[in-house]
Parts: C-alpha cells; structure tokens; sequence
C-alpha cells in the first residue's frame, strides 16, 4: 500500500542570515542566500558578566588613575604653598583698643583673630627635624678659623609620592610573560580561559586597592601642609574683609557708592594687602643690608661713570648724536600723525605702540575683574548673608580685547603701561557693568498649630517678615563707553585703532572684529550705474554716502573725524549731501521725520527693531535698490559701514519699515 504523504508547501523569507525556505510540512529549512550566515556572537551568561566586570574594572582603574594624578598634583601644590606659608612672616593684624571696642568692627576683628590662631597652629603641626650643618668661626684664643658642628631644626618634606620598590620588576615580567602563555592556549581550553581571566580580574582587584591606600596614605602624609595652606588663605580673606569694611566705616562716601565702585574698592584693598604681604617677606629675607650704604653706592656708581665717559668719550658722542636724530624723527613722524593720509605715518598713528606685554598684561587685568564680579555673583549668598531668597538677574560678563586696547591707546595717547592704567580699568570696569542691590520685605504667613487651655490643638495664621534680595547686572557694553567719557580729539583715536585692529590681529584672534575686519571682510558692491544716472539726487546721497564705506562702528559717532554708529551716519549722509539737514538724529527719530512707504525707491530709508536692547526702532540703513540678482540691499553702519542684502533671515527677522524724505 502507498504511504500518503502531506503536499509540500514551501515559502520563502527574509532573515538576519540571508534568504531561507521552509517547508511547512516538514519544517525543514534551506538556507539558499549566496550570503554567508552571520557567526554567532553572543556569549554565554557567564562570558558576558565576566566581560562587564572586566569592563568596569578597567574603567575604574582609569579613573582612578586619573583622580590619583589629580589628587596628586593638588597635593604636591599644597605642600609647597604650606611650606611657604611656614617660612613667611605672621600675617596677624595688630588692632587698636577704639577698634576693638567698635560693634561695627569687632565681628570683623574676631574673625581675624581666629584665622591668625588656626595659621600659627597648622604652620606649628607642620613636622620638623634636626640635620647636623657645619659653621666656620673664629677662634681668638687660638688666633684662627676653625668648623664647629651643630643641630639645626628644619622642616621635614614629604615623599612626592611613594617609592618604588625596584626589586619588583621581575616579579611583574614573570607574571607578564606567564599571562601570556597561558593566552596562547586559552582558546584550545575553555577551563583554563576562565581561570584565566578570573586570575586577571583578581590581581586588578589587588592593584586597584593598593593605589587607593597608597593614594589615601599620601594624602594623609601631606595634611599638615595642606593645612596650613587652606589656613593661610582663610587668614588672608579675613585680613582683607576686615581692612575692607575698615575703610567703609572711615569713607562713609565710599559705603553709599554703587556696588560696582565698592566690589572694585574690596579688589583694590586685596591686591594693596597682598603686596605689603610680599613686600614684608622679601624685606624678611633680606635682613642683612647689603655691605654699601646708599651713599656709597651712589658715590660709586658716579665714579665708574666718569671712568666709562673718560676712556669712551667718542662712543658717547655717538650716542647721543643718534639720540637727537631719534628725537628729530620721532618729531617728524609726530607731525605726519596729524594728516589723516596713508603711508608711514598713517601706519604708525593707527599701531598699537604699547609693549606686548603691557598689552596683555591689560587685557589679563580686566578679564581678572570680570572673574571676580562673576564669583561674586555666583557666591551672592555668601557676600550678603541671612536671605530667604536670592533672585539673580546678571547680564552675560564679556568684553572684546581690541575694544578694551584700543580706548586705553586713545586715552593715553598712543602708549601705555600696565601700572599706568590700572585705575583707568576700575573706571572702565565701573562704566561698563551696573550692579544694583535691593532688598525686598514681604510679609508672610505660616500655619502654627497650638494647644488651647483645655489641651485642644488649634491652628493660627502668624505673619512673618521674608527678606529677598534682588541683584541686577547690566553690561552697558564697553563699546558703548567712549563717546561718554572722550573729548572728539581721543574718539578720533579711538576709532582710527579700532578700524585697524592696532595693525595687530595676532593679539587677539579669538576677537570676532579679526573675522569682521581681516578673515571675511565685507564684499565689495557697486551701485548699478542706471540707478545713479537716472536719479541725480539718489546719485548725490551716493556719492557722500560710498566716501566711508569700511569705516568702523563708533557708538555715538556722528562725523568722520569720529567714526560713526547707524543714525550719525545716516544723519550725516543726509545732510551733507544737501538733501535734508536732520542734525543729529537717532533711529527713532529719522523714522518719525519720514513718511511710510510700501514701494521704495533707491534712497528711501529703511528701519529696523530689536537688533539691541532699546524700545522703538533700534537701526537704519539707505536704500540702494536691488542687485543683480533681484535682492534688495541697503548701506548701512553695520561694523565697519557695509552694503548687506536685505533678503537675509537675520534683516527679514528685525525688519520694521520702509520710509521716504522730501529730499531738497
């Protein structure tokens, strides 16, 4: 008899190894792809948490490598700034019995006093030792210099960080060249493989927990510096705090000032404060007065200048012939710096003539200020304590270097050095940020619950006072300082610098000015020539108007003399140009002199809202028609004077209005 079988049903699929079919009734599967099947990766359970211990192992050895080093580097500086802190002289304030007395002073003195104890302790804990020194004496009974011997007590210095016992080396290369054997054949053997790696885990484990107790037994080593170090730090901020409300009790002036001229003050008092310090230790170290007197050296520095003049008399001569043909051409190029031409002189006028590194030294100074006013800011708590609530609102810290340089050049006149403007910064730094400090008091009411006479619990609504402190910083921008503070002479300096950089764009390149004024410099454009010709008083405001194209953004500049902001520009094109005297006219108001348009013309203005901070319309700009790609553009004083497209997201984004002027 015929064995029946079931009819054959075959599909075809998709899998992760490539095409396959099945025969459903017998559930056999071909594999019939040309692909080769993918190998089997996965581990067994046991592979793959050995696989994440071995991972997390490894990532915990990093890190802890890592914070070791760290740990280290704190600590070897701490060492060092304890070990000064023991050789400098006591820092302890001396207070007068009137001020001890004073309640407004005496918390300020306790402070001090106490930080000055904790420094005497910890520079006391720090351990010493006795080392045998040889010194060289004269004996006079014996009528000649003999060595004595004696024990002088010393500081001791910790390890940098333990030894290395050098005998451990082979160890290490045997163990090293045993894991390496057993690799080659732990693949052969699944037994050996995961002793193997269990080895390893354990031996890792090991060296993992020696680091963190060679770590935790160098750290405990270093306490006593690290000690003094932090106390010696707590000494001086509480030195400074109280000569700091010192001079706000003897300047009553001073305590109503701003908070930007007291936070510059309280700076001040710590860097005079700091240098007495240093002036105290050097004076410290160099007790014993140099063998001449002042007169002596004086006398003998007279002598050998006479002898050098006596035997070098032609040399001298030299000298000094060179020096007055310095002086007459640095006299020349002083009256070349008076035209505004180019060459030579318009190259030296326009320089930045400081030392770099007064330059710098400046630059550094200010972004130091700027660090502090941000950590204080960032620490208001502590600066006004016993507030139930801080409700902060600062403006972005910043400045543009070559802004900062370039004021500093004009304002004294071409050179400078870093002590010569250290209070024009303060005064600078004052301009710039407002700080304003306000204390709010609400009344406000919490639930109590009582107990009444019968020992029944009530609750009662009790009002209390809750104390907010409100700080504000604005940036007015230290751009927008100059035309506050300089005369026209020292703004026409100002912006002569900033057109061109001081001729120094490697100062700063991280400056955005370098990018605007050097790396991508505005494209040049041209005014179709049928636009001029067919309109003679668009030609006239033209022709005015191109004159200082790639002159700088001045804030407040109305003339060339002084560079210009949007508005003087447009002010001053406007009327010299015959067509309409404005004067002198902001934004705001050249739109409200101008008629509304949908249609403009080349000519008409154009107005824009929110390009900064200020209500109404904020910038304006010419227009010139459309160029030859159908885009509309504009002259304007963007930064340097520019033509710009005005189809751009940022203008389409800020864009107001088109107005026109009944032109003479």
């Amino acid at each position: 008899m015929r064995e029946l079988k079931a009819t054959d049903k075959i599909t075809q699929k998709m899998t992760r190894d490539g095409a396959v079919s099945e025969n459903l009734a017998t559930g056999e599967v071909e594999h019939i792809s040309s692909r080769e099947p993918e190998t089997e990766l996965s581990a067994s359970s046991e592979e793959s948490a050995g696989a994440a211990a071995d991972l997390a192992l490894r990532a915990a050895e990093h890190h802890e490598k890592k914070s070791a080093r760290k740990a280290e580097k704190a600590d070897t500086q701490a060492v060092r700034d304890g070990s000064a802190a023991r050789q400098r002289p006591s820092s302890r304030l001396q207070f007068t019995e009137e001020e001890r007395a004073d309640p407004a002073l005496g918390k300020y003195i306790d402070r001090s006093d106490r930080a000055a104890d904790k420094l005497d302790a910890a520079k006391v804990a720090i351990p010493t030792k006795k080392v045998l020194r040889t010194e060289r004496v004269f004996d006079e009974t014996a009528g000649k210099g003999k060595t004595q011997l004696h024990f002088e007590e010393v500081e001791k210095r910790p390890n940098r960080r333990l030894r290395h016992n050098p005998l451990s080396r082979p160890v290490h290369e045997i163990v090293h060249a045993a894991h390496a054997k057993v690799h080659e054949v732990e693949q052969e053997n699944v037994g050996v493989e995961a002793g193997h790696k269990g080895e390893v885990l354990t031996e890792r484990g090991i060296a993992y927990g020696k680091g963190k107790v060679r770590a935790a037994v160098h750290h405990h080593r270093t306490k006593p510096w690290r000690d003094a170090a932090k106390a010696e730090q707590a000494s001086f901020k509480a030195n400074a705090d109280y000569l700091y409300q010192k001079a706000l009790h003897d300047d009553p002036e001073l305590a109503a000032s701003n908070p930007v001229s007291r936070f510059l003050q309280k700076q001040r008092i710590k860097r005079n404060y700091a240098k007495e310090l240093r002036q105290a230790e050097k004076t410290a170290k160099n007790t014993a007065a140099t063998a001449k007197s002042a007169a002596q050296k004086v006398k003998d520095a007279f002598k050998e200048t006479f002898l050098y003049i006596k035997h070098h008399s032609r040399a001298v001569l030299l000298v000094i012939g060179i020096g007055a043909c310095v002086a007459l051409l640095f006299g020349g190029v002083s009256s070349c710096s008076m035209m505004a031409g180019s060459g030579v002189g318009g190259v030296f006028t326009s320089s930045y003539l400081s030392e770099d590194a007064d330059i710098t030294g400046a630059e550094s100074a200010y972004a130091a200020m700027e660090a502090e006013l941000q950590d204080m800011l960032d620490n208001i708590e502590s600066e006004y304590p016993g507030y139930d609530e801080y409700r902060v609102n600062a403006d972005e810290i910043e400045h543009d270097p070559y802004v900062l340089i370039s004021i500093l050049s004009a304002w004294h006149e071409g050179v400078f050095t870093l002590d010569e403007v250290q209070s024009t910064l303060e005064m600078l730094f004052e301009k710039q940020y407002i700080l304003t400090v306000e204390e709010e008091v609400q009344v406000r009411y919490r639930t109590e619950t009582r107990t009444d006479s019968e020992g029944n619990p009530y609750t009662v609504e009790v009002p209390y006072n809750y104390y907010i402190l409100h700080v504000d910083l604005e940036n007015f921008n230290l751009s927008h300082v100059p035309v506050y503070i300089m005369g026209e002479e020292q703004l026409s300096m100002y912006a002569m610098y900033m057109s061109s950089l001081g001729n120094r764009p490697d100062l700063f390149p991280q400056s955005g000015y370098v990018s605007k004024y050097y790396e991508n410099p505005p494209a040049d454009y041209e005014v179709p020539a049928a636009l001029l010709g067919s309109d003679e008083k668009f030609a006239r405001l033209m022709e005015e108007a191109d004159k200082y194209v790639g002159f700088p953004y001045v804030w407040g500049g109305s003339t060339p003399e002084t560079s210009f902001d949007c508005s003087g520009f447009v002010s001053y094109v406007l009327t010299n140009s015959g067509l309409y005297n404005t004067g002198r006219l902001g934004a705001q108001g050249l739109y409200n002199i101008s008629t509304p348009v949908s249609n403009p013309q080349p000519g008409d203005l154009v107005f824009f809202t929110g390009t900064y901070d200020t209500p109404g319309v904020s910038h304006v700009g010419i227009y010139v028609g459309e160029d030859g790609d159908g885009s509309p553009v504009m002259l304007h004083c963007g930064d340097p004077i520019q033509y710009s497209k005005l189809d751009t997201s940022y203008w389409q984004s800020h864009f107001y209005a088109y107005g026109r002027l009944n032109y003479n």
